[in-house]
């Protein structure tokens, strides 16, 4: 059975369409996912994310351990600053991709609702030394501001001055009244803010940010949208786009991988993958006019070379974009290859990404 968020009763009152998405009761939509898509890009909307999983991580071996299951350098965090990595397993393969926050009195870790379990289990599993591991993700709710509108409706809700805080940067400050976690951070590629507080919470600090919002046009997002949002950014989506298969290397998130920070857990095999690459993640655009889905055959001269990952019709370029593994010599930009739709080929093109170049996050 679906566990309902702090937000449920105000996603009925919105009337969203709601979806069991990893075990959580979630808006997929509310108005519609290319109208809640633009109003992002364009404004400013709001989203529950309350199905994230966070751990707390304390105790004077915590640095250390998080150095040693993550492929990011953690020793170089800032007090309050936010950081994107991920958690490899011994062969290379993905864990899952997390947020990692340095915090006064303790470490956070945000990661995807359909892994808490797996990544609260590989945790415990890895943990050594003086650590200890809290997992708060029902004691956690999760407010996503996005869009380039974003900081003005932050403004109304907080007295801290919001220029401050860069982007993958954060901040425990007052917000209506409570000290809160807040970072300006967001899966968009807008400007934005992650709101992190208690349950009880929920409606008033909703209900707050939608009517300091108002005059901006402000509205609920769901997670059609934040797909649609974070694939023309081309951000992963774990179970999509990486997994236990898939190496970062491959995944080009090779700039998070900090080979000369010491031993950490999947070191050698993603050593080996940027020695000896063999497929790797591209970005298409379709030529033709189609829609690529996840699973379709990428072909070339009509032999299949790889699948699409993640596909959309983007709302932004009106056109059909997607990711997907093929062989290194095939993810060169500019290379032409077709995607295999009901039988019949598509033309389609490698690209740079991000498929959004005009983004507002700074």
């Amino acid at each position: 059975m679906a566990k309902p968020t702090a937000f449920y009763q105000l996603h009925l009152k919105h009337k969203a369409k709601l979806v069991d998405f990893a075990g959580y009761l979630m808006p997929i939509q509310y108005r519609g996912i290319v109208e809640e898509h633009k109003k992002v890009r364009s404004k400013v909307g709001i989203f529950d994310l309350s199905h994230m999983g966070e751990f707390i991580v304390i105790g004077k071996d915590a640095e250390d351990f998080l150095q040693k299951v993550t492929v990011n350098d953690v020793k170089k965090l800032w007090m309050y600053q936010v950081q994107y990595t991920v958690m490899c397993y011994p062969d290379g393969g993905i864990v899952d991709d997390l947020l990692v926050y340095k915090l006064p009195d303790r470490w956070m870790l945000v990661v995807n609702a359909a892994n808490i379990e797996k990544d609260w289990n590989w945790l415990e599993q890895k943990k050594f030394g003086d650590v200890t591991l809290e997992n708060i993700s029902d004691e956690t709710a999760l407010l996503a501001i996005q869009g380039p509108l974003a900081e003005k409706v932050m403004n109304r809700l907080t007295d801290y001055d919001l220029s401050q805080i860069k982007f993958y940067w954060g901040m425990e400050e007052n917000v209506l009244g409570n000290k809160i976690l807040f970072s300006r951070t967001g899966y968009t590629g807008e400007d934005g803010f992650e709101l992190y507080f208690e349950p009880k919470l929920a409606e008033k600090i909703w209900e707050a940010a939608l009517e300091a919002g108002k005059e901006l046009e402000i509205e609920p997002i769901g997670l059609g949208a934040r797909d649609s949002l974070r694939l023309e950014m081309k951000y992963m989506l774990y179970g999509n786009d990486i997994d236990q298969t898939t190496n970062p290397m491959e995944a080009g998130l090779s700039w998070l991988v900090k080979l000369d920070k010491g031993d950490f857990i999947g070191k050698e095999a993603i050593l080996n993958a940027r020695q000896n690459p063999k497929r790797s993640l591209m970005a298409f655009e379709m030529v033709d006019k189609a829609f690529p889905r996840q699973h379709y055959e990428i072909r070339k001269n009509g032999a299949k070379i790889g699948e699409v990952t993640s596909g959309i019709f983007s709302p932004s370029l009106e056109k059909g974009i997607g990711l997907g593994y093929v062989l290194v010599e095939e993810s060169k930009v500019g290379n032409q290859v077709e995607i295999k739709i009901r039988d019949k080929n598509y033309k389609a093109v490698v690209v740079k990404p991000p498929f959004w170049k005009n983004y507002s996050h700074k």
